[in-house]
């Protein structure tokens, strides 16, 4: 592999103005993160509103992010759907536009047997030509990868990793039991980030990072230095920043903040997502202010 897609890894929203990417507001918060310490970049991702993105958008996203990361930062592209074959030819696609990795989520809506999701990891695994790591987000697909499927998937030549959202730590306890180290575990959950990390995760595809990136960087460099006190204590002062950055559908609520930290130009979102709530702004510009992000 190119790059070891440890550390932090943003999982990038997406600016439109007037319902076409923004790639002026895109360039400046890919150039804040990197200033920042960010060390890899999700387009297409669920905090990408990737739903509703075409794949000519996707194409356009990630040639705006490589532009400016250049060969030197890892820009993972989101391949994901609940049909095979649409993963697979997305996976394809992203593999020759040059992505240095697929995240592919296990399908949703359509509730797959095991073996349906094994056979479905693997089929996109023999036809991506970029390496692939799994994604794990039983909150938004319903269906969860059993820590069983994750061992047997983790053998797989082109399998490398995984993203495990479930924020549920014993899952993923018994997860980096049965898993080799070589096998690169990223936590999807900002609020157990630490304790992921602490266990033996590798980094994370957050959403924070978009917000506060060299707060994220400085956690992880703390974790790498076994200094878990020190990051356990600083991360404990973000407990409800965390969780206010969900008070609504993510990526409501970041994409908010990063129009009023003035990184992008507007907070618009597509259809069916729309911009964050009224009763919300006065709560969140408050914690924005605490932590002196305006």
């Amino acid at each position: 592999m190119k790059h070891n897609f440890k550390g932090v890894i943003s999982a990038l929203v997406t600016p439109f103005d007037q319902g076409k990417i923004d790639l002026k507001s895109l360039e400046n918060i890919v150039q804040y993160q990197l200033k920042n310490g960010v060390d890899g970049f999700v387009a297409n991702a669920t905090t990408s509103e990737s739903p509703t993105l075409s794949w000519e958008e996707v194409e356009q996203t990630y040639h705006c992010v490589r532009k400016i990361t250049k060969d030197n930062v890892p820009v993972i592209i989101g391949t994901g759907s609940n049909s095979t074959e649409q993963t697979v030819d997305m996976s394809k696609k992203a593999s020759q536009l040059g992505a240095d990795a697929v995240l592919v989520v296990v399908p949703y809506y359509n509730k797959p047997p095991q073996k349906g999701i094994v056979q479905h990891f693997k089929k996109v695994a023999e036809a991506s030509t970029a390496p692939v790591f799994l994604y794990n987000v039983p909150g938004r697909t319903v269906v969860s990868l059993s820590v069983e499927s994750i061992a047997e998937l983790s053998a797989e030549k082109n399998i490398v990793g995984i993203k495990e959202a479930s924020g549920d730590m014993s899952y993923d306890l018994d997860m980096v039991q049965k898993t080799s180290a070589d096998f690169i575990k990223l936590s999807g959950d900002d609020g157990t980030y630490i304790p992921f990390l602490k266990m033996g995760g590798h980094g994370v595809i957050s959403v924070m990072s978009n917000i506060i990136p060299a707060v994220c960087a400085t956690w992880t460099k703390l974790a790498a230095d076994q200094k878990w006190t020190e990051a356990e204590t600083d991360f404990k002062k973000y407990d409800k920043f965390i969780n206010d950055l969900f008070v609504e559908a993510n990526p409501i609520v970041p994409k908010w903040m990063l129009y009023k930290m003035g990184l992008i130009k507007s907070a618009e979102m597509r259809l069916p997502l729309t911009e964050l709530d009224i009763k919300f702004h006065n709560s969140i510009l408050s914690l924005m202010k605490e932590f002196s992000l305006v």
